[in-house]
């Protein structure tokens, strides 16, 4: 896949991912200070899948290792296993809830998401390619029905897209705004326009938008306790960055509006740490309340497709006017960039446009092209999203001023892709052992989920352990306000 210019040159794997984002924070880092335990595989692909994901947030970790530094003068040891680090891309296989007994039993996937997974799937097109419609929420399920003309099974999607040509198909999906590619190889999105733009990019972006003074730390013994963190995002990245700056310490308030759709699963899963509340931007008075919010925040976090906040008074140039000195994070598909940059896209969309669909159905002897199962990509930019908001923290302490940060869906699995394969992976286990799950465990009782057992942070910290400060909450169940400093 080649090596990305300016990367050290390191094996493949963790030493090079870490190597590659350390080289986007602009220093070393101490011997000694970070341990990342382990090799790939841990699930049954090819990919270097936990090597990526334990590098990235053992870099979330230095991140916050910095502003702790500047906080205290100190630094702290960090550590991540890559078998647990893994495993947080499948929390929803974890996830355990008391029955009428009391005993604790493994949350089961709800029938509308497996039905959605079996449908959600590559099928060959009328020219011999292959191309991924994507059927998660309602609104989207209806829009590609709508172009498939087809029912929702299966074998009705399978016939329906063979009557298609690959590029046709993937054009009027998005034509009626939903979401869906044609599975391409990694070298075909290289050449693409798209894959131009990102290839050309780093992996995570962190770019001084304005002027303001210097903002120092709040007193308190979290790396980031005081800060305020909006979270504007649903379904996966967004809100596994939320959660990430609310281990630190982070008051993040999640805002969404009733009637969005959402998957219960992932709410429950990456909302630990959080408050949420409903607010509407498209009312006026709740849009109001939003920019009260937004002027006292320190971080505004988005996974809306460009334009479309701006479209409603939130564009990034009036927040960075009415909050100088703001954070604003925008987590997508393909970016703010490039003649994708106005389609949405999910964690499959990203496998199959960037070649990663096709190499692991190739690897596996699948024989057609094949996902793979754990959500690399929505996990992986999670964590590059909250690796670039810490980074753009410190600077705004040191030096002022306000930060964009970018990072992408695509980015992440061309990032994976740059790490080459493992050879043997047939015999991986894709699951933590008994000891290794009790051991993990964090108990959240009383939530509005039950009494909860969930996979806890995987990051290490010898001084600050990562912990949630509150339990799952409610969907809209907090107010629109600010907690105290």
């Amino acid at each position: 896949m080649g090596q990305k210019r300016g990367t050290p040159a390191v094996e493949p794997g963790k030493d090079a991912v870490f190597a590659e984002l350390m080289g986007l924070r602009g220093r070393g880092v101490a011997d000694g200070e970070v341990a990342i335990r382990g090799r790939d595989p841990f699930f049954r692909t090819p990919f270097r899948v936990g090597e990526t994901v334990a590098a990235t947030i053992a870099a979330t970790g230095v991140a916050a290792n910095d502003i702790w530094e500047m906080r205290t003068g100190r630094r702290q040891r960090l550590g991540v296993d890559l078998r647990q680090a893994a495993a947080r891309l499948r929390t929803v296989d974890y996830s355990q809830a008391r029955d009428a007994g009391g005993a604790f039993r493994n949350i089961p996937i709800p029938q509308v998401m497996s039905e959605m997974l079996k449908v959600t799937q590559p099928w060959r097109t009328r020219d011999g390619r292959w191309v991924l419609p994507h059927f998660n929420l309602p609104n989207l399920k209806a829009r590609v029905l709508g172009v498939l003309k087809c029912d929702y099974t299966p074998e009705s999607v399978r016939a329906a897209v063979s009557q298609w040509n690959a590029d046709d198909l993937e054009e009027a999906i998005a034509a009626v705004h939903a979401c869906g590619g044609k599975i391409r190889t990694a070298e075909e999105w290289l050449e693409h326009p798209q894959g131009k733009v990102l290839a050309a990019k780093p992996v995570v972006t962190v770019t001084r938008i304005g002027d303001s003074a210097p903002e120092p730390f709040h007193p308190g013994d979290r790396p980031l306790s005081g800060l305020r963190v909006l979270d504007l995002t649903r379904v996966l990245a967004g809100p596994v960055a939320g959660r990430s700056l609310a281990e630190h310490g982070a008051d993040v308030l999640m805002v969404t509006a009733p009637g969005l759709p959402q998957t219960p699963e992932h709410v429950r899963d990456t909302s630990h740490g959080k408050r949420s509340c409903f607010l509407d931007y498209t009312k006026p008075d709740e849009a109001e309340r939003l920019w009260e919010l937004a002027e006292g925040a320190d971080v505004f976090v988005d996974g809306y497709r460009r334009g479309r906040l701006a479209a409603h008074g939130f564009g990034m140039e009036e927040l960075m006017k009415r909050r100088p000195g703001l954070i604003c994070v925008n987590v997508s598909c393909f970016g703010s960039e490039g003649p994708l940059a106005q389609r949405a896209g999910w964690e499959q969309v990203a496998q199959v446009m960037t070649g990663v669909c096709h190499a692991n159905g190739m690897l596996t002897g699948a024989g057609q092209p094949k996902l793979v199962f754990a959500p690399l990509c929505d996990y992986t930019t999670g964590f590059l999203a909250a690796y670039g908001t810490m980074l753009a923290l410190a600077r705004r302490a040191r030096e002022g001023g306000s930060y964009y940060v970018e990072t992408t869906l695509c980015q992440a699995a061309m990032l994976v892709l740059r790490q080459g394969f493992v050879e043997d992976f047939s015999a991986a286990p894709e699951r933590l052992t008994e000891a290794e799950i009790a051991a993990s465990y964090v108990l959240e009782p009383g939530t509005a989920y039950g009494d909860l057992r969930t996979l806890g942070p995987a990051l290490e910290m010898s001084e600050t352990p990562c912990n949630w400060p509150h339990p799952t909450p409610k969907l809209g169940g907090d107010s629109p306000a600010w907690m105290p400093r």
